[in-house]
């Protein structure tokens, strides 16, 4: 029996085999809470290159990004996300109350908590793709997700959309352990690269 090495089937088990790689590889990363930033960036930088023609080689690229962006993730993703850590436990802490008005102050402070999640992922994809400073890159980001509203949103249904699967049906966690965050990744460089597009033009 032959195996032809450029089949279709063996290529895709091949990409798919990739990605479970990568995502185990991307979770490794985040359990230090200090480098979830780093390792974010580095798994847009990979994705982002896989996106456009399957150019570059994620598992062998992935370090080398990590380690190139470390600095500027990290403190922008201190930057963000503490204040949207914030932002969540005082909507646990409003919606805790029985009050009309504590109800609007828990939905606002989730609402801020959402905008501040999707600047931190439009501030992660910049330092995948850009140089710059950490301020300019922040100021960028916290503008994004009003200035593309339609694309921000697309960015934050990912997510949500597996949250909300997982709570139904809970078995769905072990495929989102699996490949869920690489393949999300590898969706979002296509919303990525419209924006930069747009952006650069």
């Amino acid at each position: 029996m032959r195996i032809d090495p450029d089949s279709r089937a063996l290529g895709g088990f091949t990409v798919f085999l990739t990605f479970v790689a990568l995502n185990a590889l991307y979770l490794l990363c985040c359990v230090p809470l200090l480098t979830i930033g780093a390792a974010t960036s580095a798994l847009f930088t990979v994705t982002i290159r896989y996106s456009d023609d399957e150019s570059g080689r994620p598992l062998k690229d992935f370090f080398p990004a990590m380690r190139a962006d470390f600095g500027r993730a990290t403190a922008l993703f201190l930057l963000l996300a503490l204040p949207a850590t914030a932002l969540v436990a005082s909507s646990v802490f409003w919606f805790s109350h029985d009050a009309v008005f504590a109800g609007a102050l828990g939905l606002l402070a989730v609402l801020g908590a959402l905008y501040l999640f999707v600047a931190f992922v439009f501030a992660m994809a910049q330092t995948a793709w850009l140089q710059a400073s950490v301020s300019r890159t922040l100021k960028n980001s916290l503008l994004l997700p009003a200035a593309e509203p339609l694309r921000s949103m697309g960015l934050l249904v990912i997510p949500v959309s597996v949250v909300a699967i997982a709570i139904l049906f809970p078995p769905f966690l072990i495929l989102v352990a699996t490949i869920g965050f690489s393949v999300g990744a590898y969706v979002s460089a296509f919303i990525f690269r419209s924006v930069f597009a747009r952006r650069a033009t």
